[in-house]
């Protein structure tokens, strides 16, 4: 296989593995990977995932090579949060959620962090569009609990402040009602506990 014809195989995905291309042609060589890499033609994500060196790489397809290459994984925690305009966009990383264990890679492109959830949690995303493709995100009240179930110390005014949360935004974005819902799969006193003390601090903020 040439590049030519390698570009039209995987062409249409945006982040591509080594068994992506082997659905077309079983005989393909890892090696051709690493000479386009040297070339400069492709650049190599993680470990098994590679993206075309002059790939455009805005938000959307960040989150889309994020959902990929830990799968199952959704972005969530501050990076869902902001990209709803809950938190300022002065965000370190793309955090994601998954059923697997706690990972964090470094990258060329960008930094990709993912946190540990039970499987019984693993709900609460959309389906959004990056052109004809799709990407998995946290709904505002998903990311939301996401990041006070990983972070315990969220139980008072002072470290709610450290979040930065727009009030306005919360306020208007937020549906109690699912969140009591989403908090009733989560089981947990004390993360309900200290969500109603954030709502508390929220509304007099």
């Amino acid at each position: 296989m040439n590049y030519i014809e390698f570009q039209k195989i995987v062409g249409p995905f945006t982040v591509f593995s080594l068994a992506d291309i082997r659905q077309s042609d079983p005989a393909f060589h890892r090696r051709r990977l690493n000479e386009w890499q040297k070339k400069g033609y492709i650049r190599k994500v993680i470990k098994g995932y590679y993206v075309f060196a002059d790939r455009a790489l805005n938000e959307k397809v960040l989150f889309e090579i994020a959902n990929r290459i830990y799968a199952p994984s959704y972005v969530s925690f501050e990076m869902a949060l902001s990209y709803h305009g809950l938190i300022p966009e002065s965000v370190y990383g793309i955090t994601s959620t998954s059923t697997r264990k706690t990972s964090h890679f470094k990258t060329p492109i960008g930094d990709f962090i993912y946190r540990t959830i039970r499987p019984k949690l693993y709900f609460g995303f959309d389906f959004l569009k990056n052109d004809e493709k799709l990407f998995k995100l946290a709904s505002p009240e998903k990311a939301f609990l996401d990041l006070f179930y990983i972070k315990t110390e969220l139980r008072d005014a002072a470290s709610f402040e450290s979040l930065r949360i727009n009030r306005e935004a919360f306020l208007k974005l937020m549906n109690r009602d699912k969140i009591n819902g989403y908090l009733d799969v989560y089981a947990q006193v004390s993360l309900k506990r200290r969500v109603n003390n954030f709502w508390e601090y929220i509304k007099h903020a």
